[in-house]
């Protein structure tokens, strides 16, 4: 298999965090979502793999060749999305046009207004004028108007209504379509990747708690909520974690088939990603 990004074994210590034996493998064609609460580590792992920050173990891989030693043309095969950085605010979209073809060697222009037209972003009005929502808009669509190999993603879909989010989720899939393109995302709006990402990978406190593909929580995950009395009855080794919830329990099982052969009568549901979140970072 072919990897557009490899973290391997990564560490980054902190005065008080500690980013510990980070793995992730991007295969091309795929997306993959990173996930967890805030400070968990999601956003250290990204500025590690863009060279924004020093890492004290490890490596890190893109296209196969250490990510510190990319050459220009290399580095324009990655499209980057962070949450903190934008354009100035007295700029427009034919500004920021101008700016981008000056930069990138590959830049689209005719696509870069494609879309720019596709979402109705006007032209001519100054950045400081658009909503939170718009300026997001502005930063995918530039991060893909350059004809990437590689995106990665911090919270892409932050501030958008709900139609625009759709939107970008089918641009995503379209981007990886062609079985070369990879994307790596971070996202609190953990419903987006529930049609977007081939895999989850769940961080907590510095630590990957759970590296799972999608098809496998949809074909083999399991939850249901069950008051103490029927709660007690179901023996510690048949379920994944647990969760007092009000006045009942949420159950996680990661085999549901094997479940179901001894509590037939209980009915199993998918767990949201968001519940599957909270399963694993609260759950006993």
């Amino acid at each position: 298999m072919e990897y557009n990004l490899e973290v391997l074994n990564l560490v980054k210590n902190y005065p008080d965090f500690k980013l510990d034996s980070v793995n992730i493998k991007l295969p091309k064609g795929k997306i993959i979502g990173l996930i967890g609460e805030n400070g968990s580590g999601k956003t250290t792992t990204i500025k590690a793999i863009l060279n924004l920050m020093n890492y004290d173990k490890g490596s890190i891989k893109i296209f196969g060749k250490d990510s510190r030693n990319l050459n220009k043309e290399e580095r324009e095969q990655i499209g980057i999305v962070l949450s903190d950085s934008f354009f100035s605010p007295i700029l427009n979209v034919n500004d920021i046009n101008k700016l981008m073809k000056d930069f990138y060697s590959n830049w689209n222009e005719k696509l870069y207004y494609k879309m720019i037209k596709e979402f109705k972003i006007p032209c001519n009005k100054p950045l400081k004028e658009f909503s939170s929502g718009m300026k997001m808009k502005i930063k995918v669509l530039c991060a893909i108007a350059h004809n990437p190999k590689l995106l990665i993603l911090d919270e892409p879909t932050n501030g958008l209504d709900p139609i625009f989010r759709y939107e970008i989720i089918e641009l995503f899939n379209n981007f990886v379509s062609n079985g070369e393109n990879s994307i790596l995302m971070t996202t609190h709006i953990t419903s987006d990747l529930e049609h977007l990402a081939d895999e989850v990978i769940f961080i907590d406190d510095g630590h990957i708690i759970l590296d799972v593909l999608k098809v496998v929580i949809d074909n083999e995950y399991g939850i249901l909520e069950l008051p103490e009395e029927k709660f007690i009855k179901i023996k510690k080794e048949d379920y994944f974690k647990s969760l007092k919830y009000k006045d009942a329990y949420l159950v996680l099982v990661n085999s549901k088939d094997e479940f179901l052969k001894k509590y037939s009568k209980l009915i199993l549901r998918k767990p949201t990603l968001e519940e599957l979140m909270l399963m694993l970072v609260k759950g006993e």
